[in-house]
């Protein structure tokens, strides 16, 4: 084997290794007890206990957190997608004088501080009588999805060869037919990996949901903050759970 390739393999490896980690380690500490977890040397050998696990499922807040999160979370995305990849391909293969505007704007809305957006729409919602409600949330989650997707689908339809698109104009297909049926499933990976970075992005947002949200619309971060306490009385079984 090269070893430019034995290389390229163990960088690999070790990317994979620091990315499982965590959850690993996050799954191995919602088993343990509290005691178990706070000692200053790690303990690979324990006592498992589900007790944790029989915490969260026994509160309702935490279910209706978790409920909250994959409606709001899911919808959006799901509202990024039928939104961002059809304009993500628009700009990618019908380039106008407008379609560096639309891709500077797109990406300054990942400039902005969560808190400068968070304010404005806490407003709006507040005087259309929205707050604190999943519709506000989706929405507002929604803003985030369209900007990430669209953001990183582009060069993944500008990655698609044109000369196939081309034959497939040439056979009688159709711009639609085309990005259906030639765009998507070439640019699949990458579009895979847009998707999933949007819903990460706002499962894990934390400031814009708690600005817009006071009980009803409490998403899972908010509910796991308001577990855990200062000092050493953190339920750090409870929170990996």
């Amino acid at each position: 084997m090269r070893p430019g390739r034995l290389i390229a393999k163990a960088i690999l490896a070790l990317a994979g290794f620091l990315a499982v980690f965590p959850l690993v380690w996050t799954a191995l500490n919602a088993l343990k007890n509290n005691v178990d977890i706070i000692t200053r040397v790690p303990r690979l050998v324990f006592s498992p206990t589900l007790a944790n696990i029989s915490y969260i499922l026994g509160r309702d807040s935490v279910l209706t957190g978790l409920y909250n999160s994959v409606v709001a979370c899911g919808s959006a995305v799901l509202i990024g997608i039928a939104l961002g990849l059809p304009a993500a391909y628009a700009v990618a293969r019908y380039p106008n004088r407008f379609a560096g505007d639309i891709q500077f704007f797109v990406l300054s809305l990942r400039f902005l501080p969560p808190v400068a957006v968070a304010i404005p729409l806490m407003v709006i919602w507040l005087q259309v009588g929205l707050y604190d409600t999943l519709p506000a949330l989706i929405v507002t989650y929604s803003l985030l999805t369209i900007s990430v997707i669209m953001w990183l689908a582009i060069p993944a339809f500008q990655g698609v060869p044109k000369e196939v698109e081309e034959a497939a104009f040439v056979d009688g297909y159709g711009a639609y037919s085309v990005f259906w049926r030639i765009a998507l499933p070439v640019a699949a990976r990458s579009l895979a990996g847009a998707i999933a970075f949007s819903f990460v992005l706002v499962w894990n947002e934390f400031l814009i949901a708690l600005m817009l949200s006071s009980s009803n619309a409490k998403t899972l971060p908010i509910v796991a903050s308001e577990l855990s306490q200062q000092g050493m009385n953190v339920p750090w079984g409870i929170l990996n759970a």
